[in-house]
């Protein structure tokens, strides 16, 4: 933080609320809806699936066109637009006496797909070298977002139900929504377009990109696991004799704990270049564990199989989007993040689709091992992925008439010692780079370039 502006600190904190009061309200349903829903009209292990799931799949389908939209007509009007549907839609969640109406409050809420949004904001209001400090920063604000939500969740269900969590979601929404409006600062110019937002043109490459396919399968996949779990795991601990309200005992310490076993993964895979053994054997811990809550006969058991869990997810929660940065082709790492983040909600609308069925057609436990089958199916994938090289991106204004300049300046900079990729845009004036820090000189780029500003 003490290397950040005071723009670029008040950009981080005001876009981190926002971010994580709207994923609190979110995630606030996980540990409590398959409990409370039983007494909505129309109940079924199926549709308490989908009411958990529903938010991502109008997530998936919203979050590149709302992104495209913040370039048309502002970030902030994007973010209140869609934080004021993520309100409309807890308010008809909370108000809802059958569990179809709160499908719809869900549907409502993903459909304030604002994140593409908000990180656009973010690289606009700060400078290339900061750049991931911020990002890192409100990556954060979600993961403490999801540790409170399994804290707050089922204390709020315990004092005031089920429409009492929506109500509280609602309250969040209009907080956030006030501090878009007064803290949020309002930029003054935008990033590199194709580095923060999706670009049609791109969006096929990046579907057809072997390497950035096995990463969206993988956060999928991922997300899958995660709300399908939460689909049979509250019955379950409810069934070993833990009240409601004592859930958030077990979620407290399985995720410090997590947290504690992931740190050491994370600094051991990247000190010793092994990041791929330590990937697969975080979805390794994936499978075991589902394994273990499917065979559960007491308490205990769950418990250490969510520990397993969440030691795993985590460390993967962290891998993946940075795998995908790096992989991502120079000037495409907006449509490769668009890309990512919109297979991430597809796979917990799946996820809850998949939970519901299972637990309808057969049992809360069968829930985890059709999950260990999939973790194994992920698995297979992954061992064919290739761990990609760290690189810097940069990009420099650019004066180019014609492709065949554009061409021949590409090669130029291609030949500088340490640059990995070139992408050189004619539409933005605007050329994208991927070079190893160490050996890369920006002084020589910049001569090339002549006019070059990162």
């Amino acid at each position: 933080m003490d290397q950040l502006n005071p723009l670029e600190k008040r950009a981080a904190l005001s876009l981190a609320m926002v971010f994580s009061t709207r994923m609190l309200g979110l995630f606030m349903l996980l540990p409590v809806f398959a409990l409370y829903g039983t007494e909505l009209i129309g109940y079924s292990p199926l549709w308490i699936g989908l009411a958990i799931g529903a938010y991502g799949l109008t997530q998936a389908i919203l979050q590149i066109p709302f992104g495209w939209l913040s370039d048309r007509i502002g970030r902030h009007k994007v973010m209140l637009l869609g934080l004021a549907l993520f309100a409309v839609g807890s308010v008809v969640a909370a108000l809802a006496d059958s569990v179809y109406l709160v499908t719809l409050g869900r549907i409502l809420q993903g459909a304030g797909a604002i994140a593409g949004a908000v990180l656009a904001l973010a690289a606009d209001l700060t400078r290339d070298e900061q750049r991931p400090k911020v990002m890192a920063i409100i990556g954060a604000s979600i993961g403490l977002s999801f540790a409170l939500a399994m804290i707050v969740g089922p204390l709020l269900a315990k004092w005031a139900g089920l429409g009492g969590v929506f109500w509280f979601t609602a309250i969040l929404a209009c907080c956030a929504m006030l501090i878009v409006a007064f803290l949020v600062p309002k930029s003054v110019s935008k990033a590199p377009a194709a580095e923060t937002l999706a670009v049609p043109a791109t969006l096929l490459n990046m579907l057809k990109h072997r390497q950035l396919l096995q990463l969206d399968i993988g956060v999928m996949l991922l997300h899958l696991m995660l709300t399908a779990m939460f689909v049979a795991l509250p019955v379950l601990f409810s069934q070993y004799q833990l009240a409601a309200d004592q859930h958030w005992q077990v979620y407290l310490p399985v995720l410090l704990g997590s947290f504690v076993l992931m740190v050491p993964m994370m600094i051991i895979a990247m000190r010793r270049q092994q990041e791929k053994g330590y990937f697969l054997l975080a979805i390794a811990l994936l499978i075991v564990a589902m394994l273990l809550a499917f065979t559960a006969t007491g308490l205990g058991w769950l418990i250490a199989a969510l520990l397993l869990f969440f030691t795993g997810f985590n460390f993967l929660e962290a891998s993946l989007p940075a795998m995908v940065s790096r992989v991502a082709p120079a000037g495409q790492r907006g449509s490769a993040m668009g890309i990512y983040s919109s297979s991430q909600f597809f796979g917990a609308f799946a996820g809850g689709v998949i939970g519901g069925l299972v637990a309808q057609k057969f049992s809360y436990a069968m829930v985890f091992a059709v999950l260990a089958g999939i973790g194994l199916i992920w698995l297979l994938i992954a061992r064919t992925m290739r761990v990609p090289a760290r690189a810097q991106r940069l990009s420099l204004a650019v004066q180019v008439a014609s492709e065949q300049d554009a061409n021949k300046l590409a090669g130029q900079l291609a030949a500088l010692s340490g640059v990995q990729e070139v992408t050189i845009l004619l539409t933005e004036q605007r050329c994208y780079l991927k070079v190893s820090s160490q050996q890369f000189d920006l002084a020589q780029a910049r001569s090339l370039v002549g006019i070059g500003q990162p």
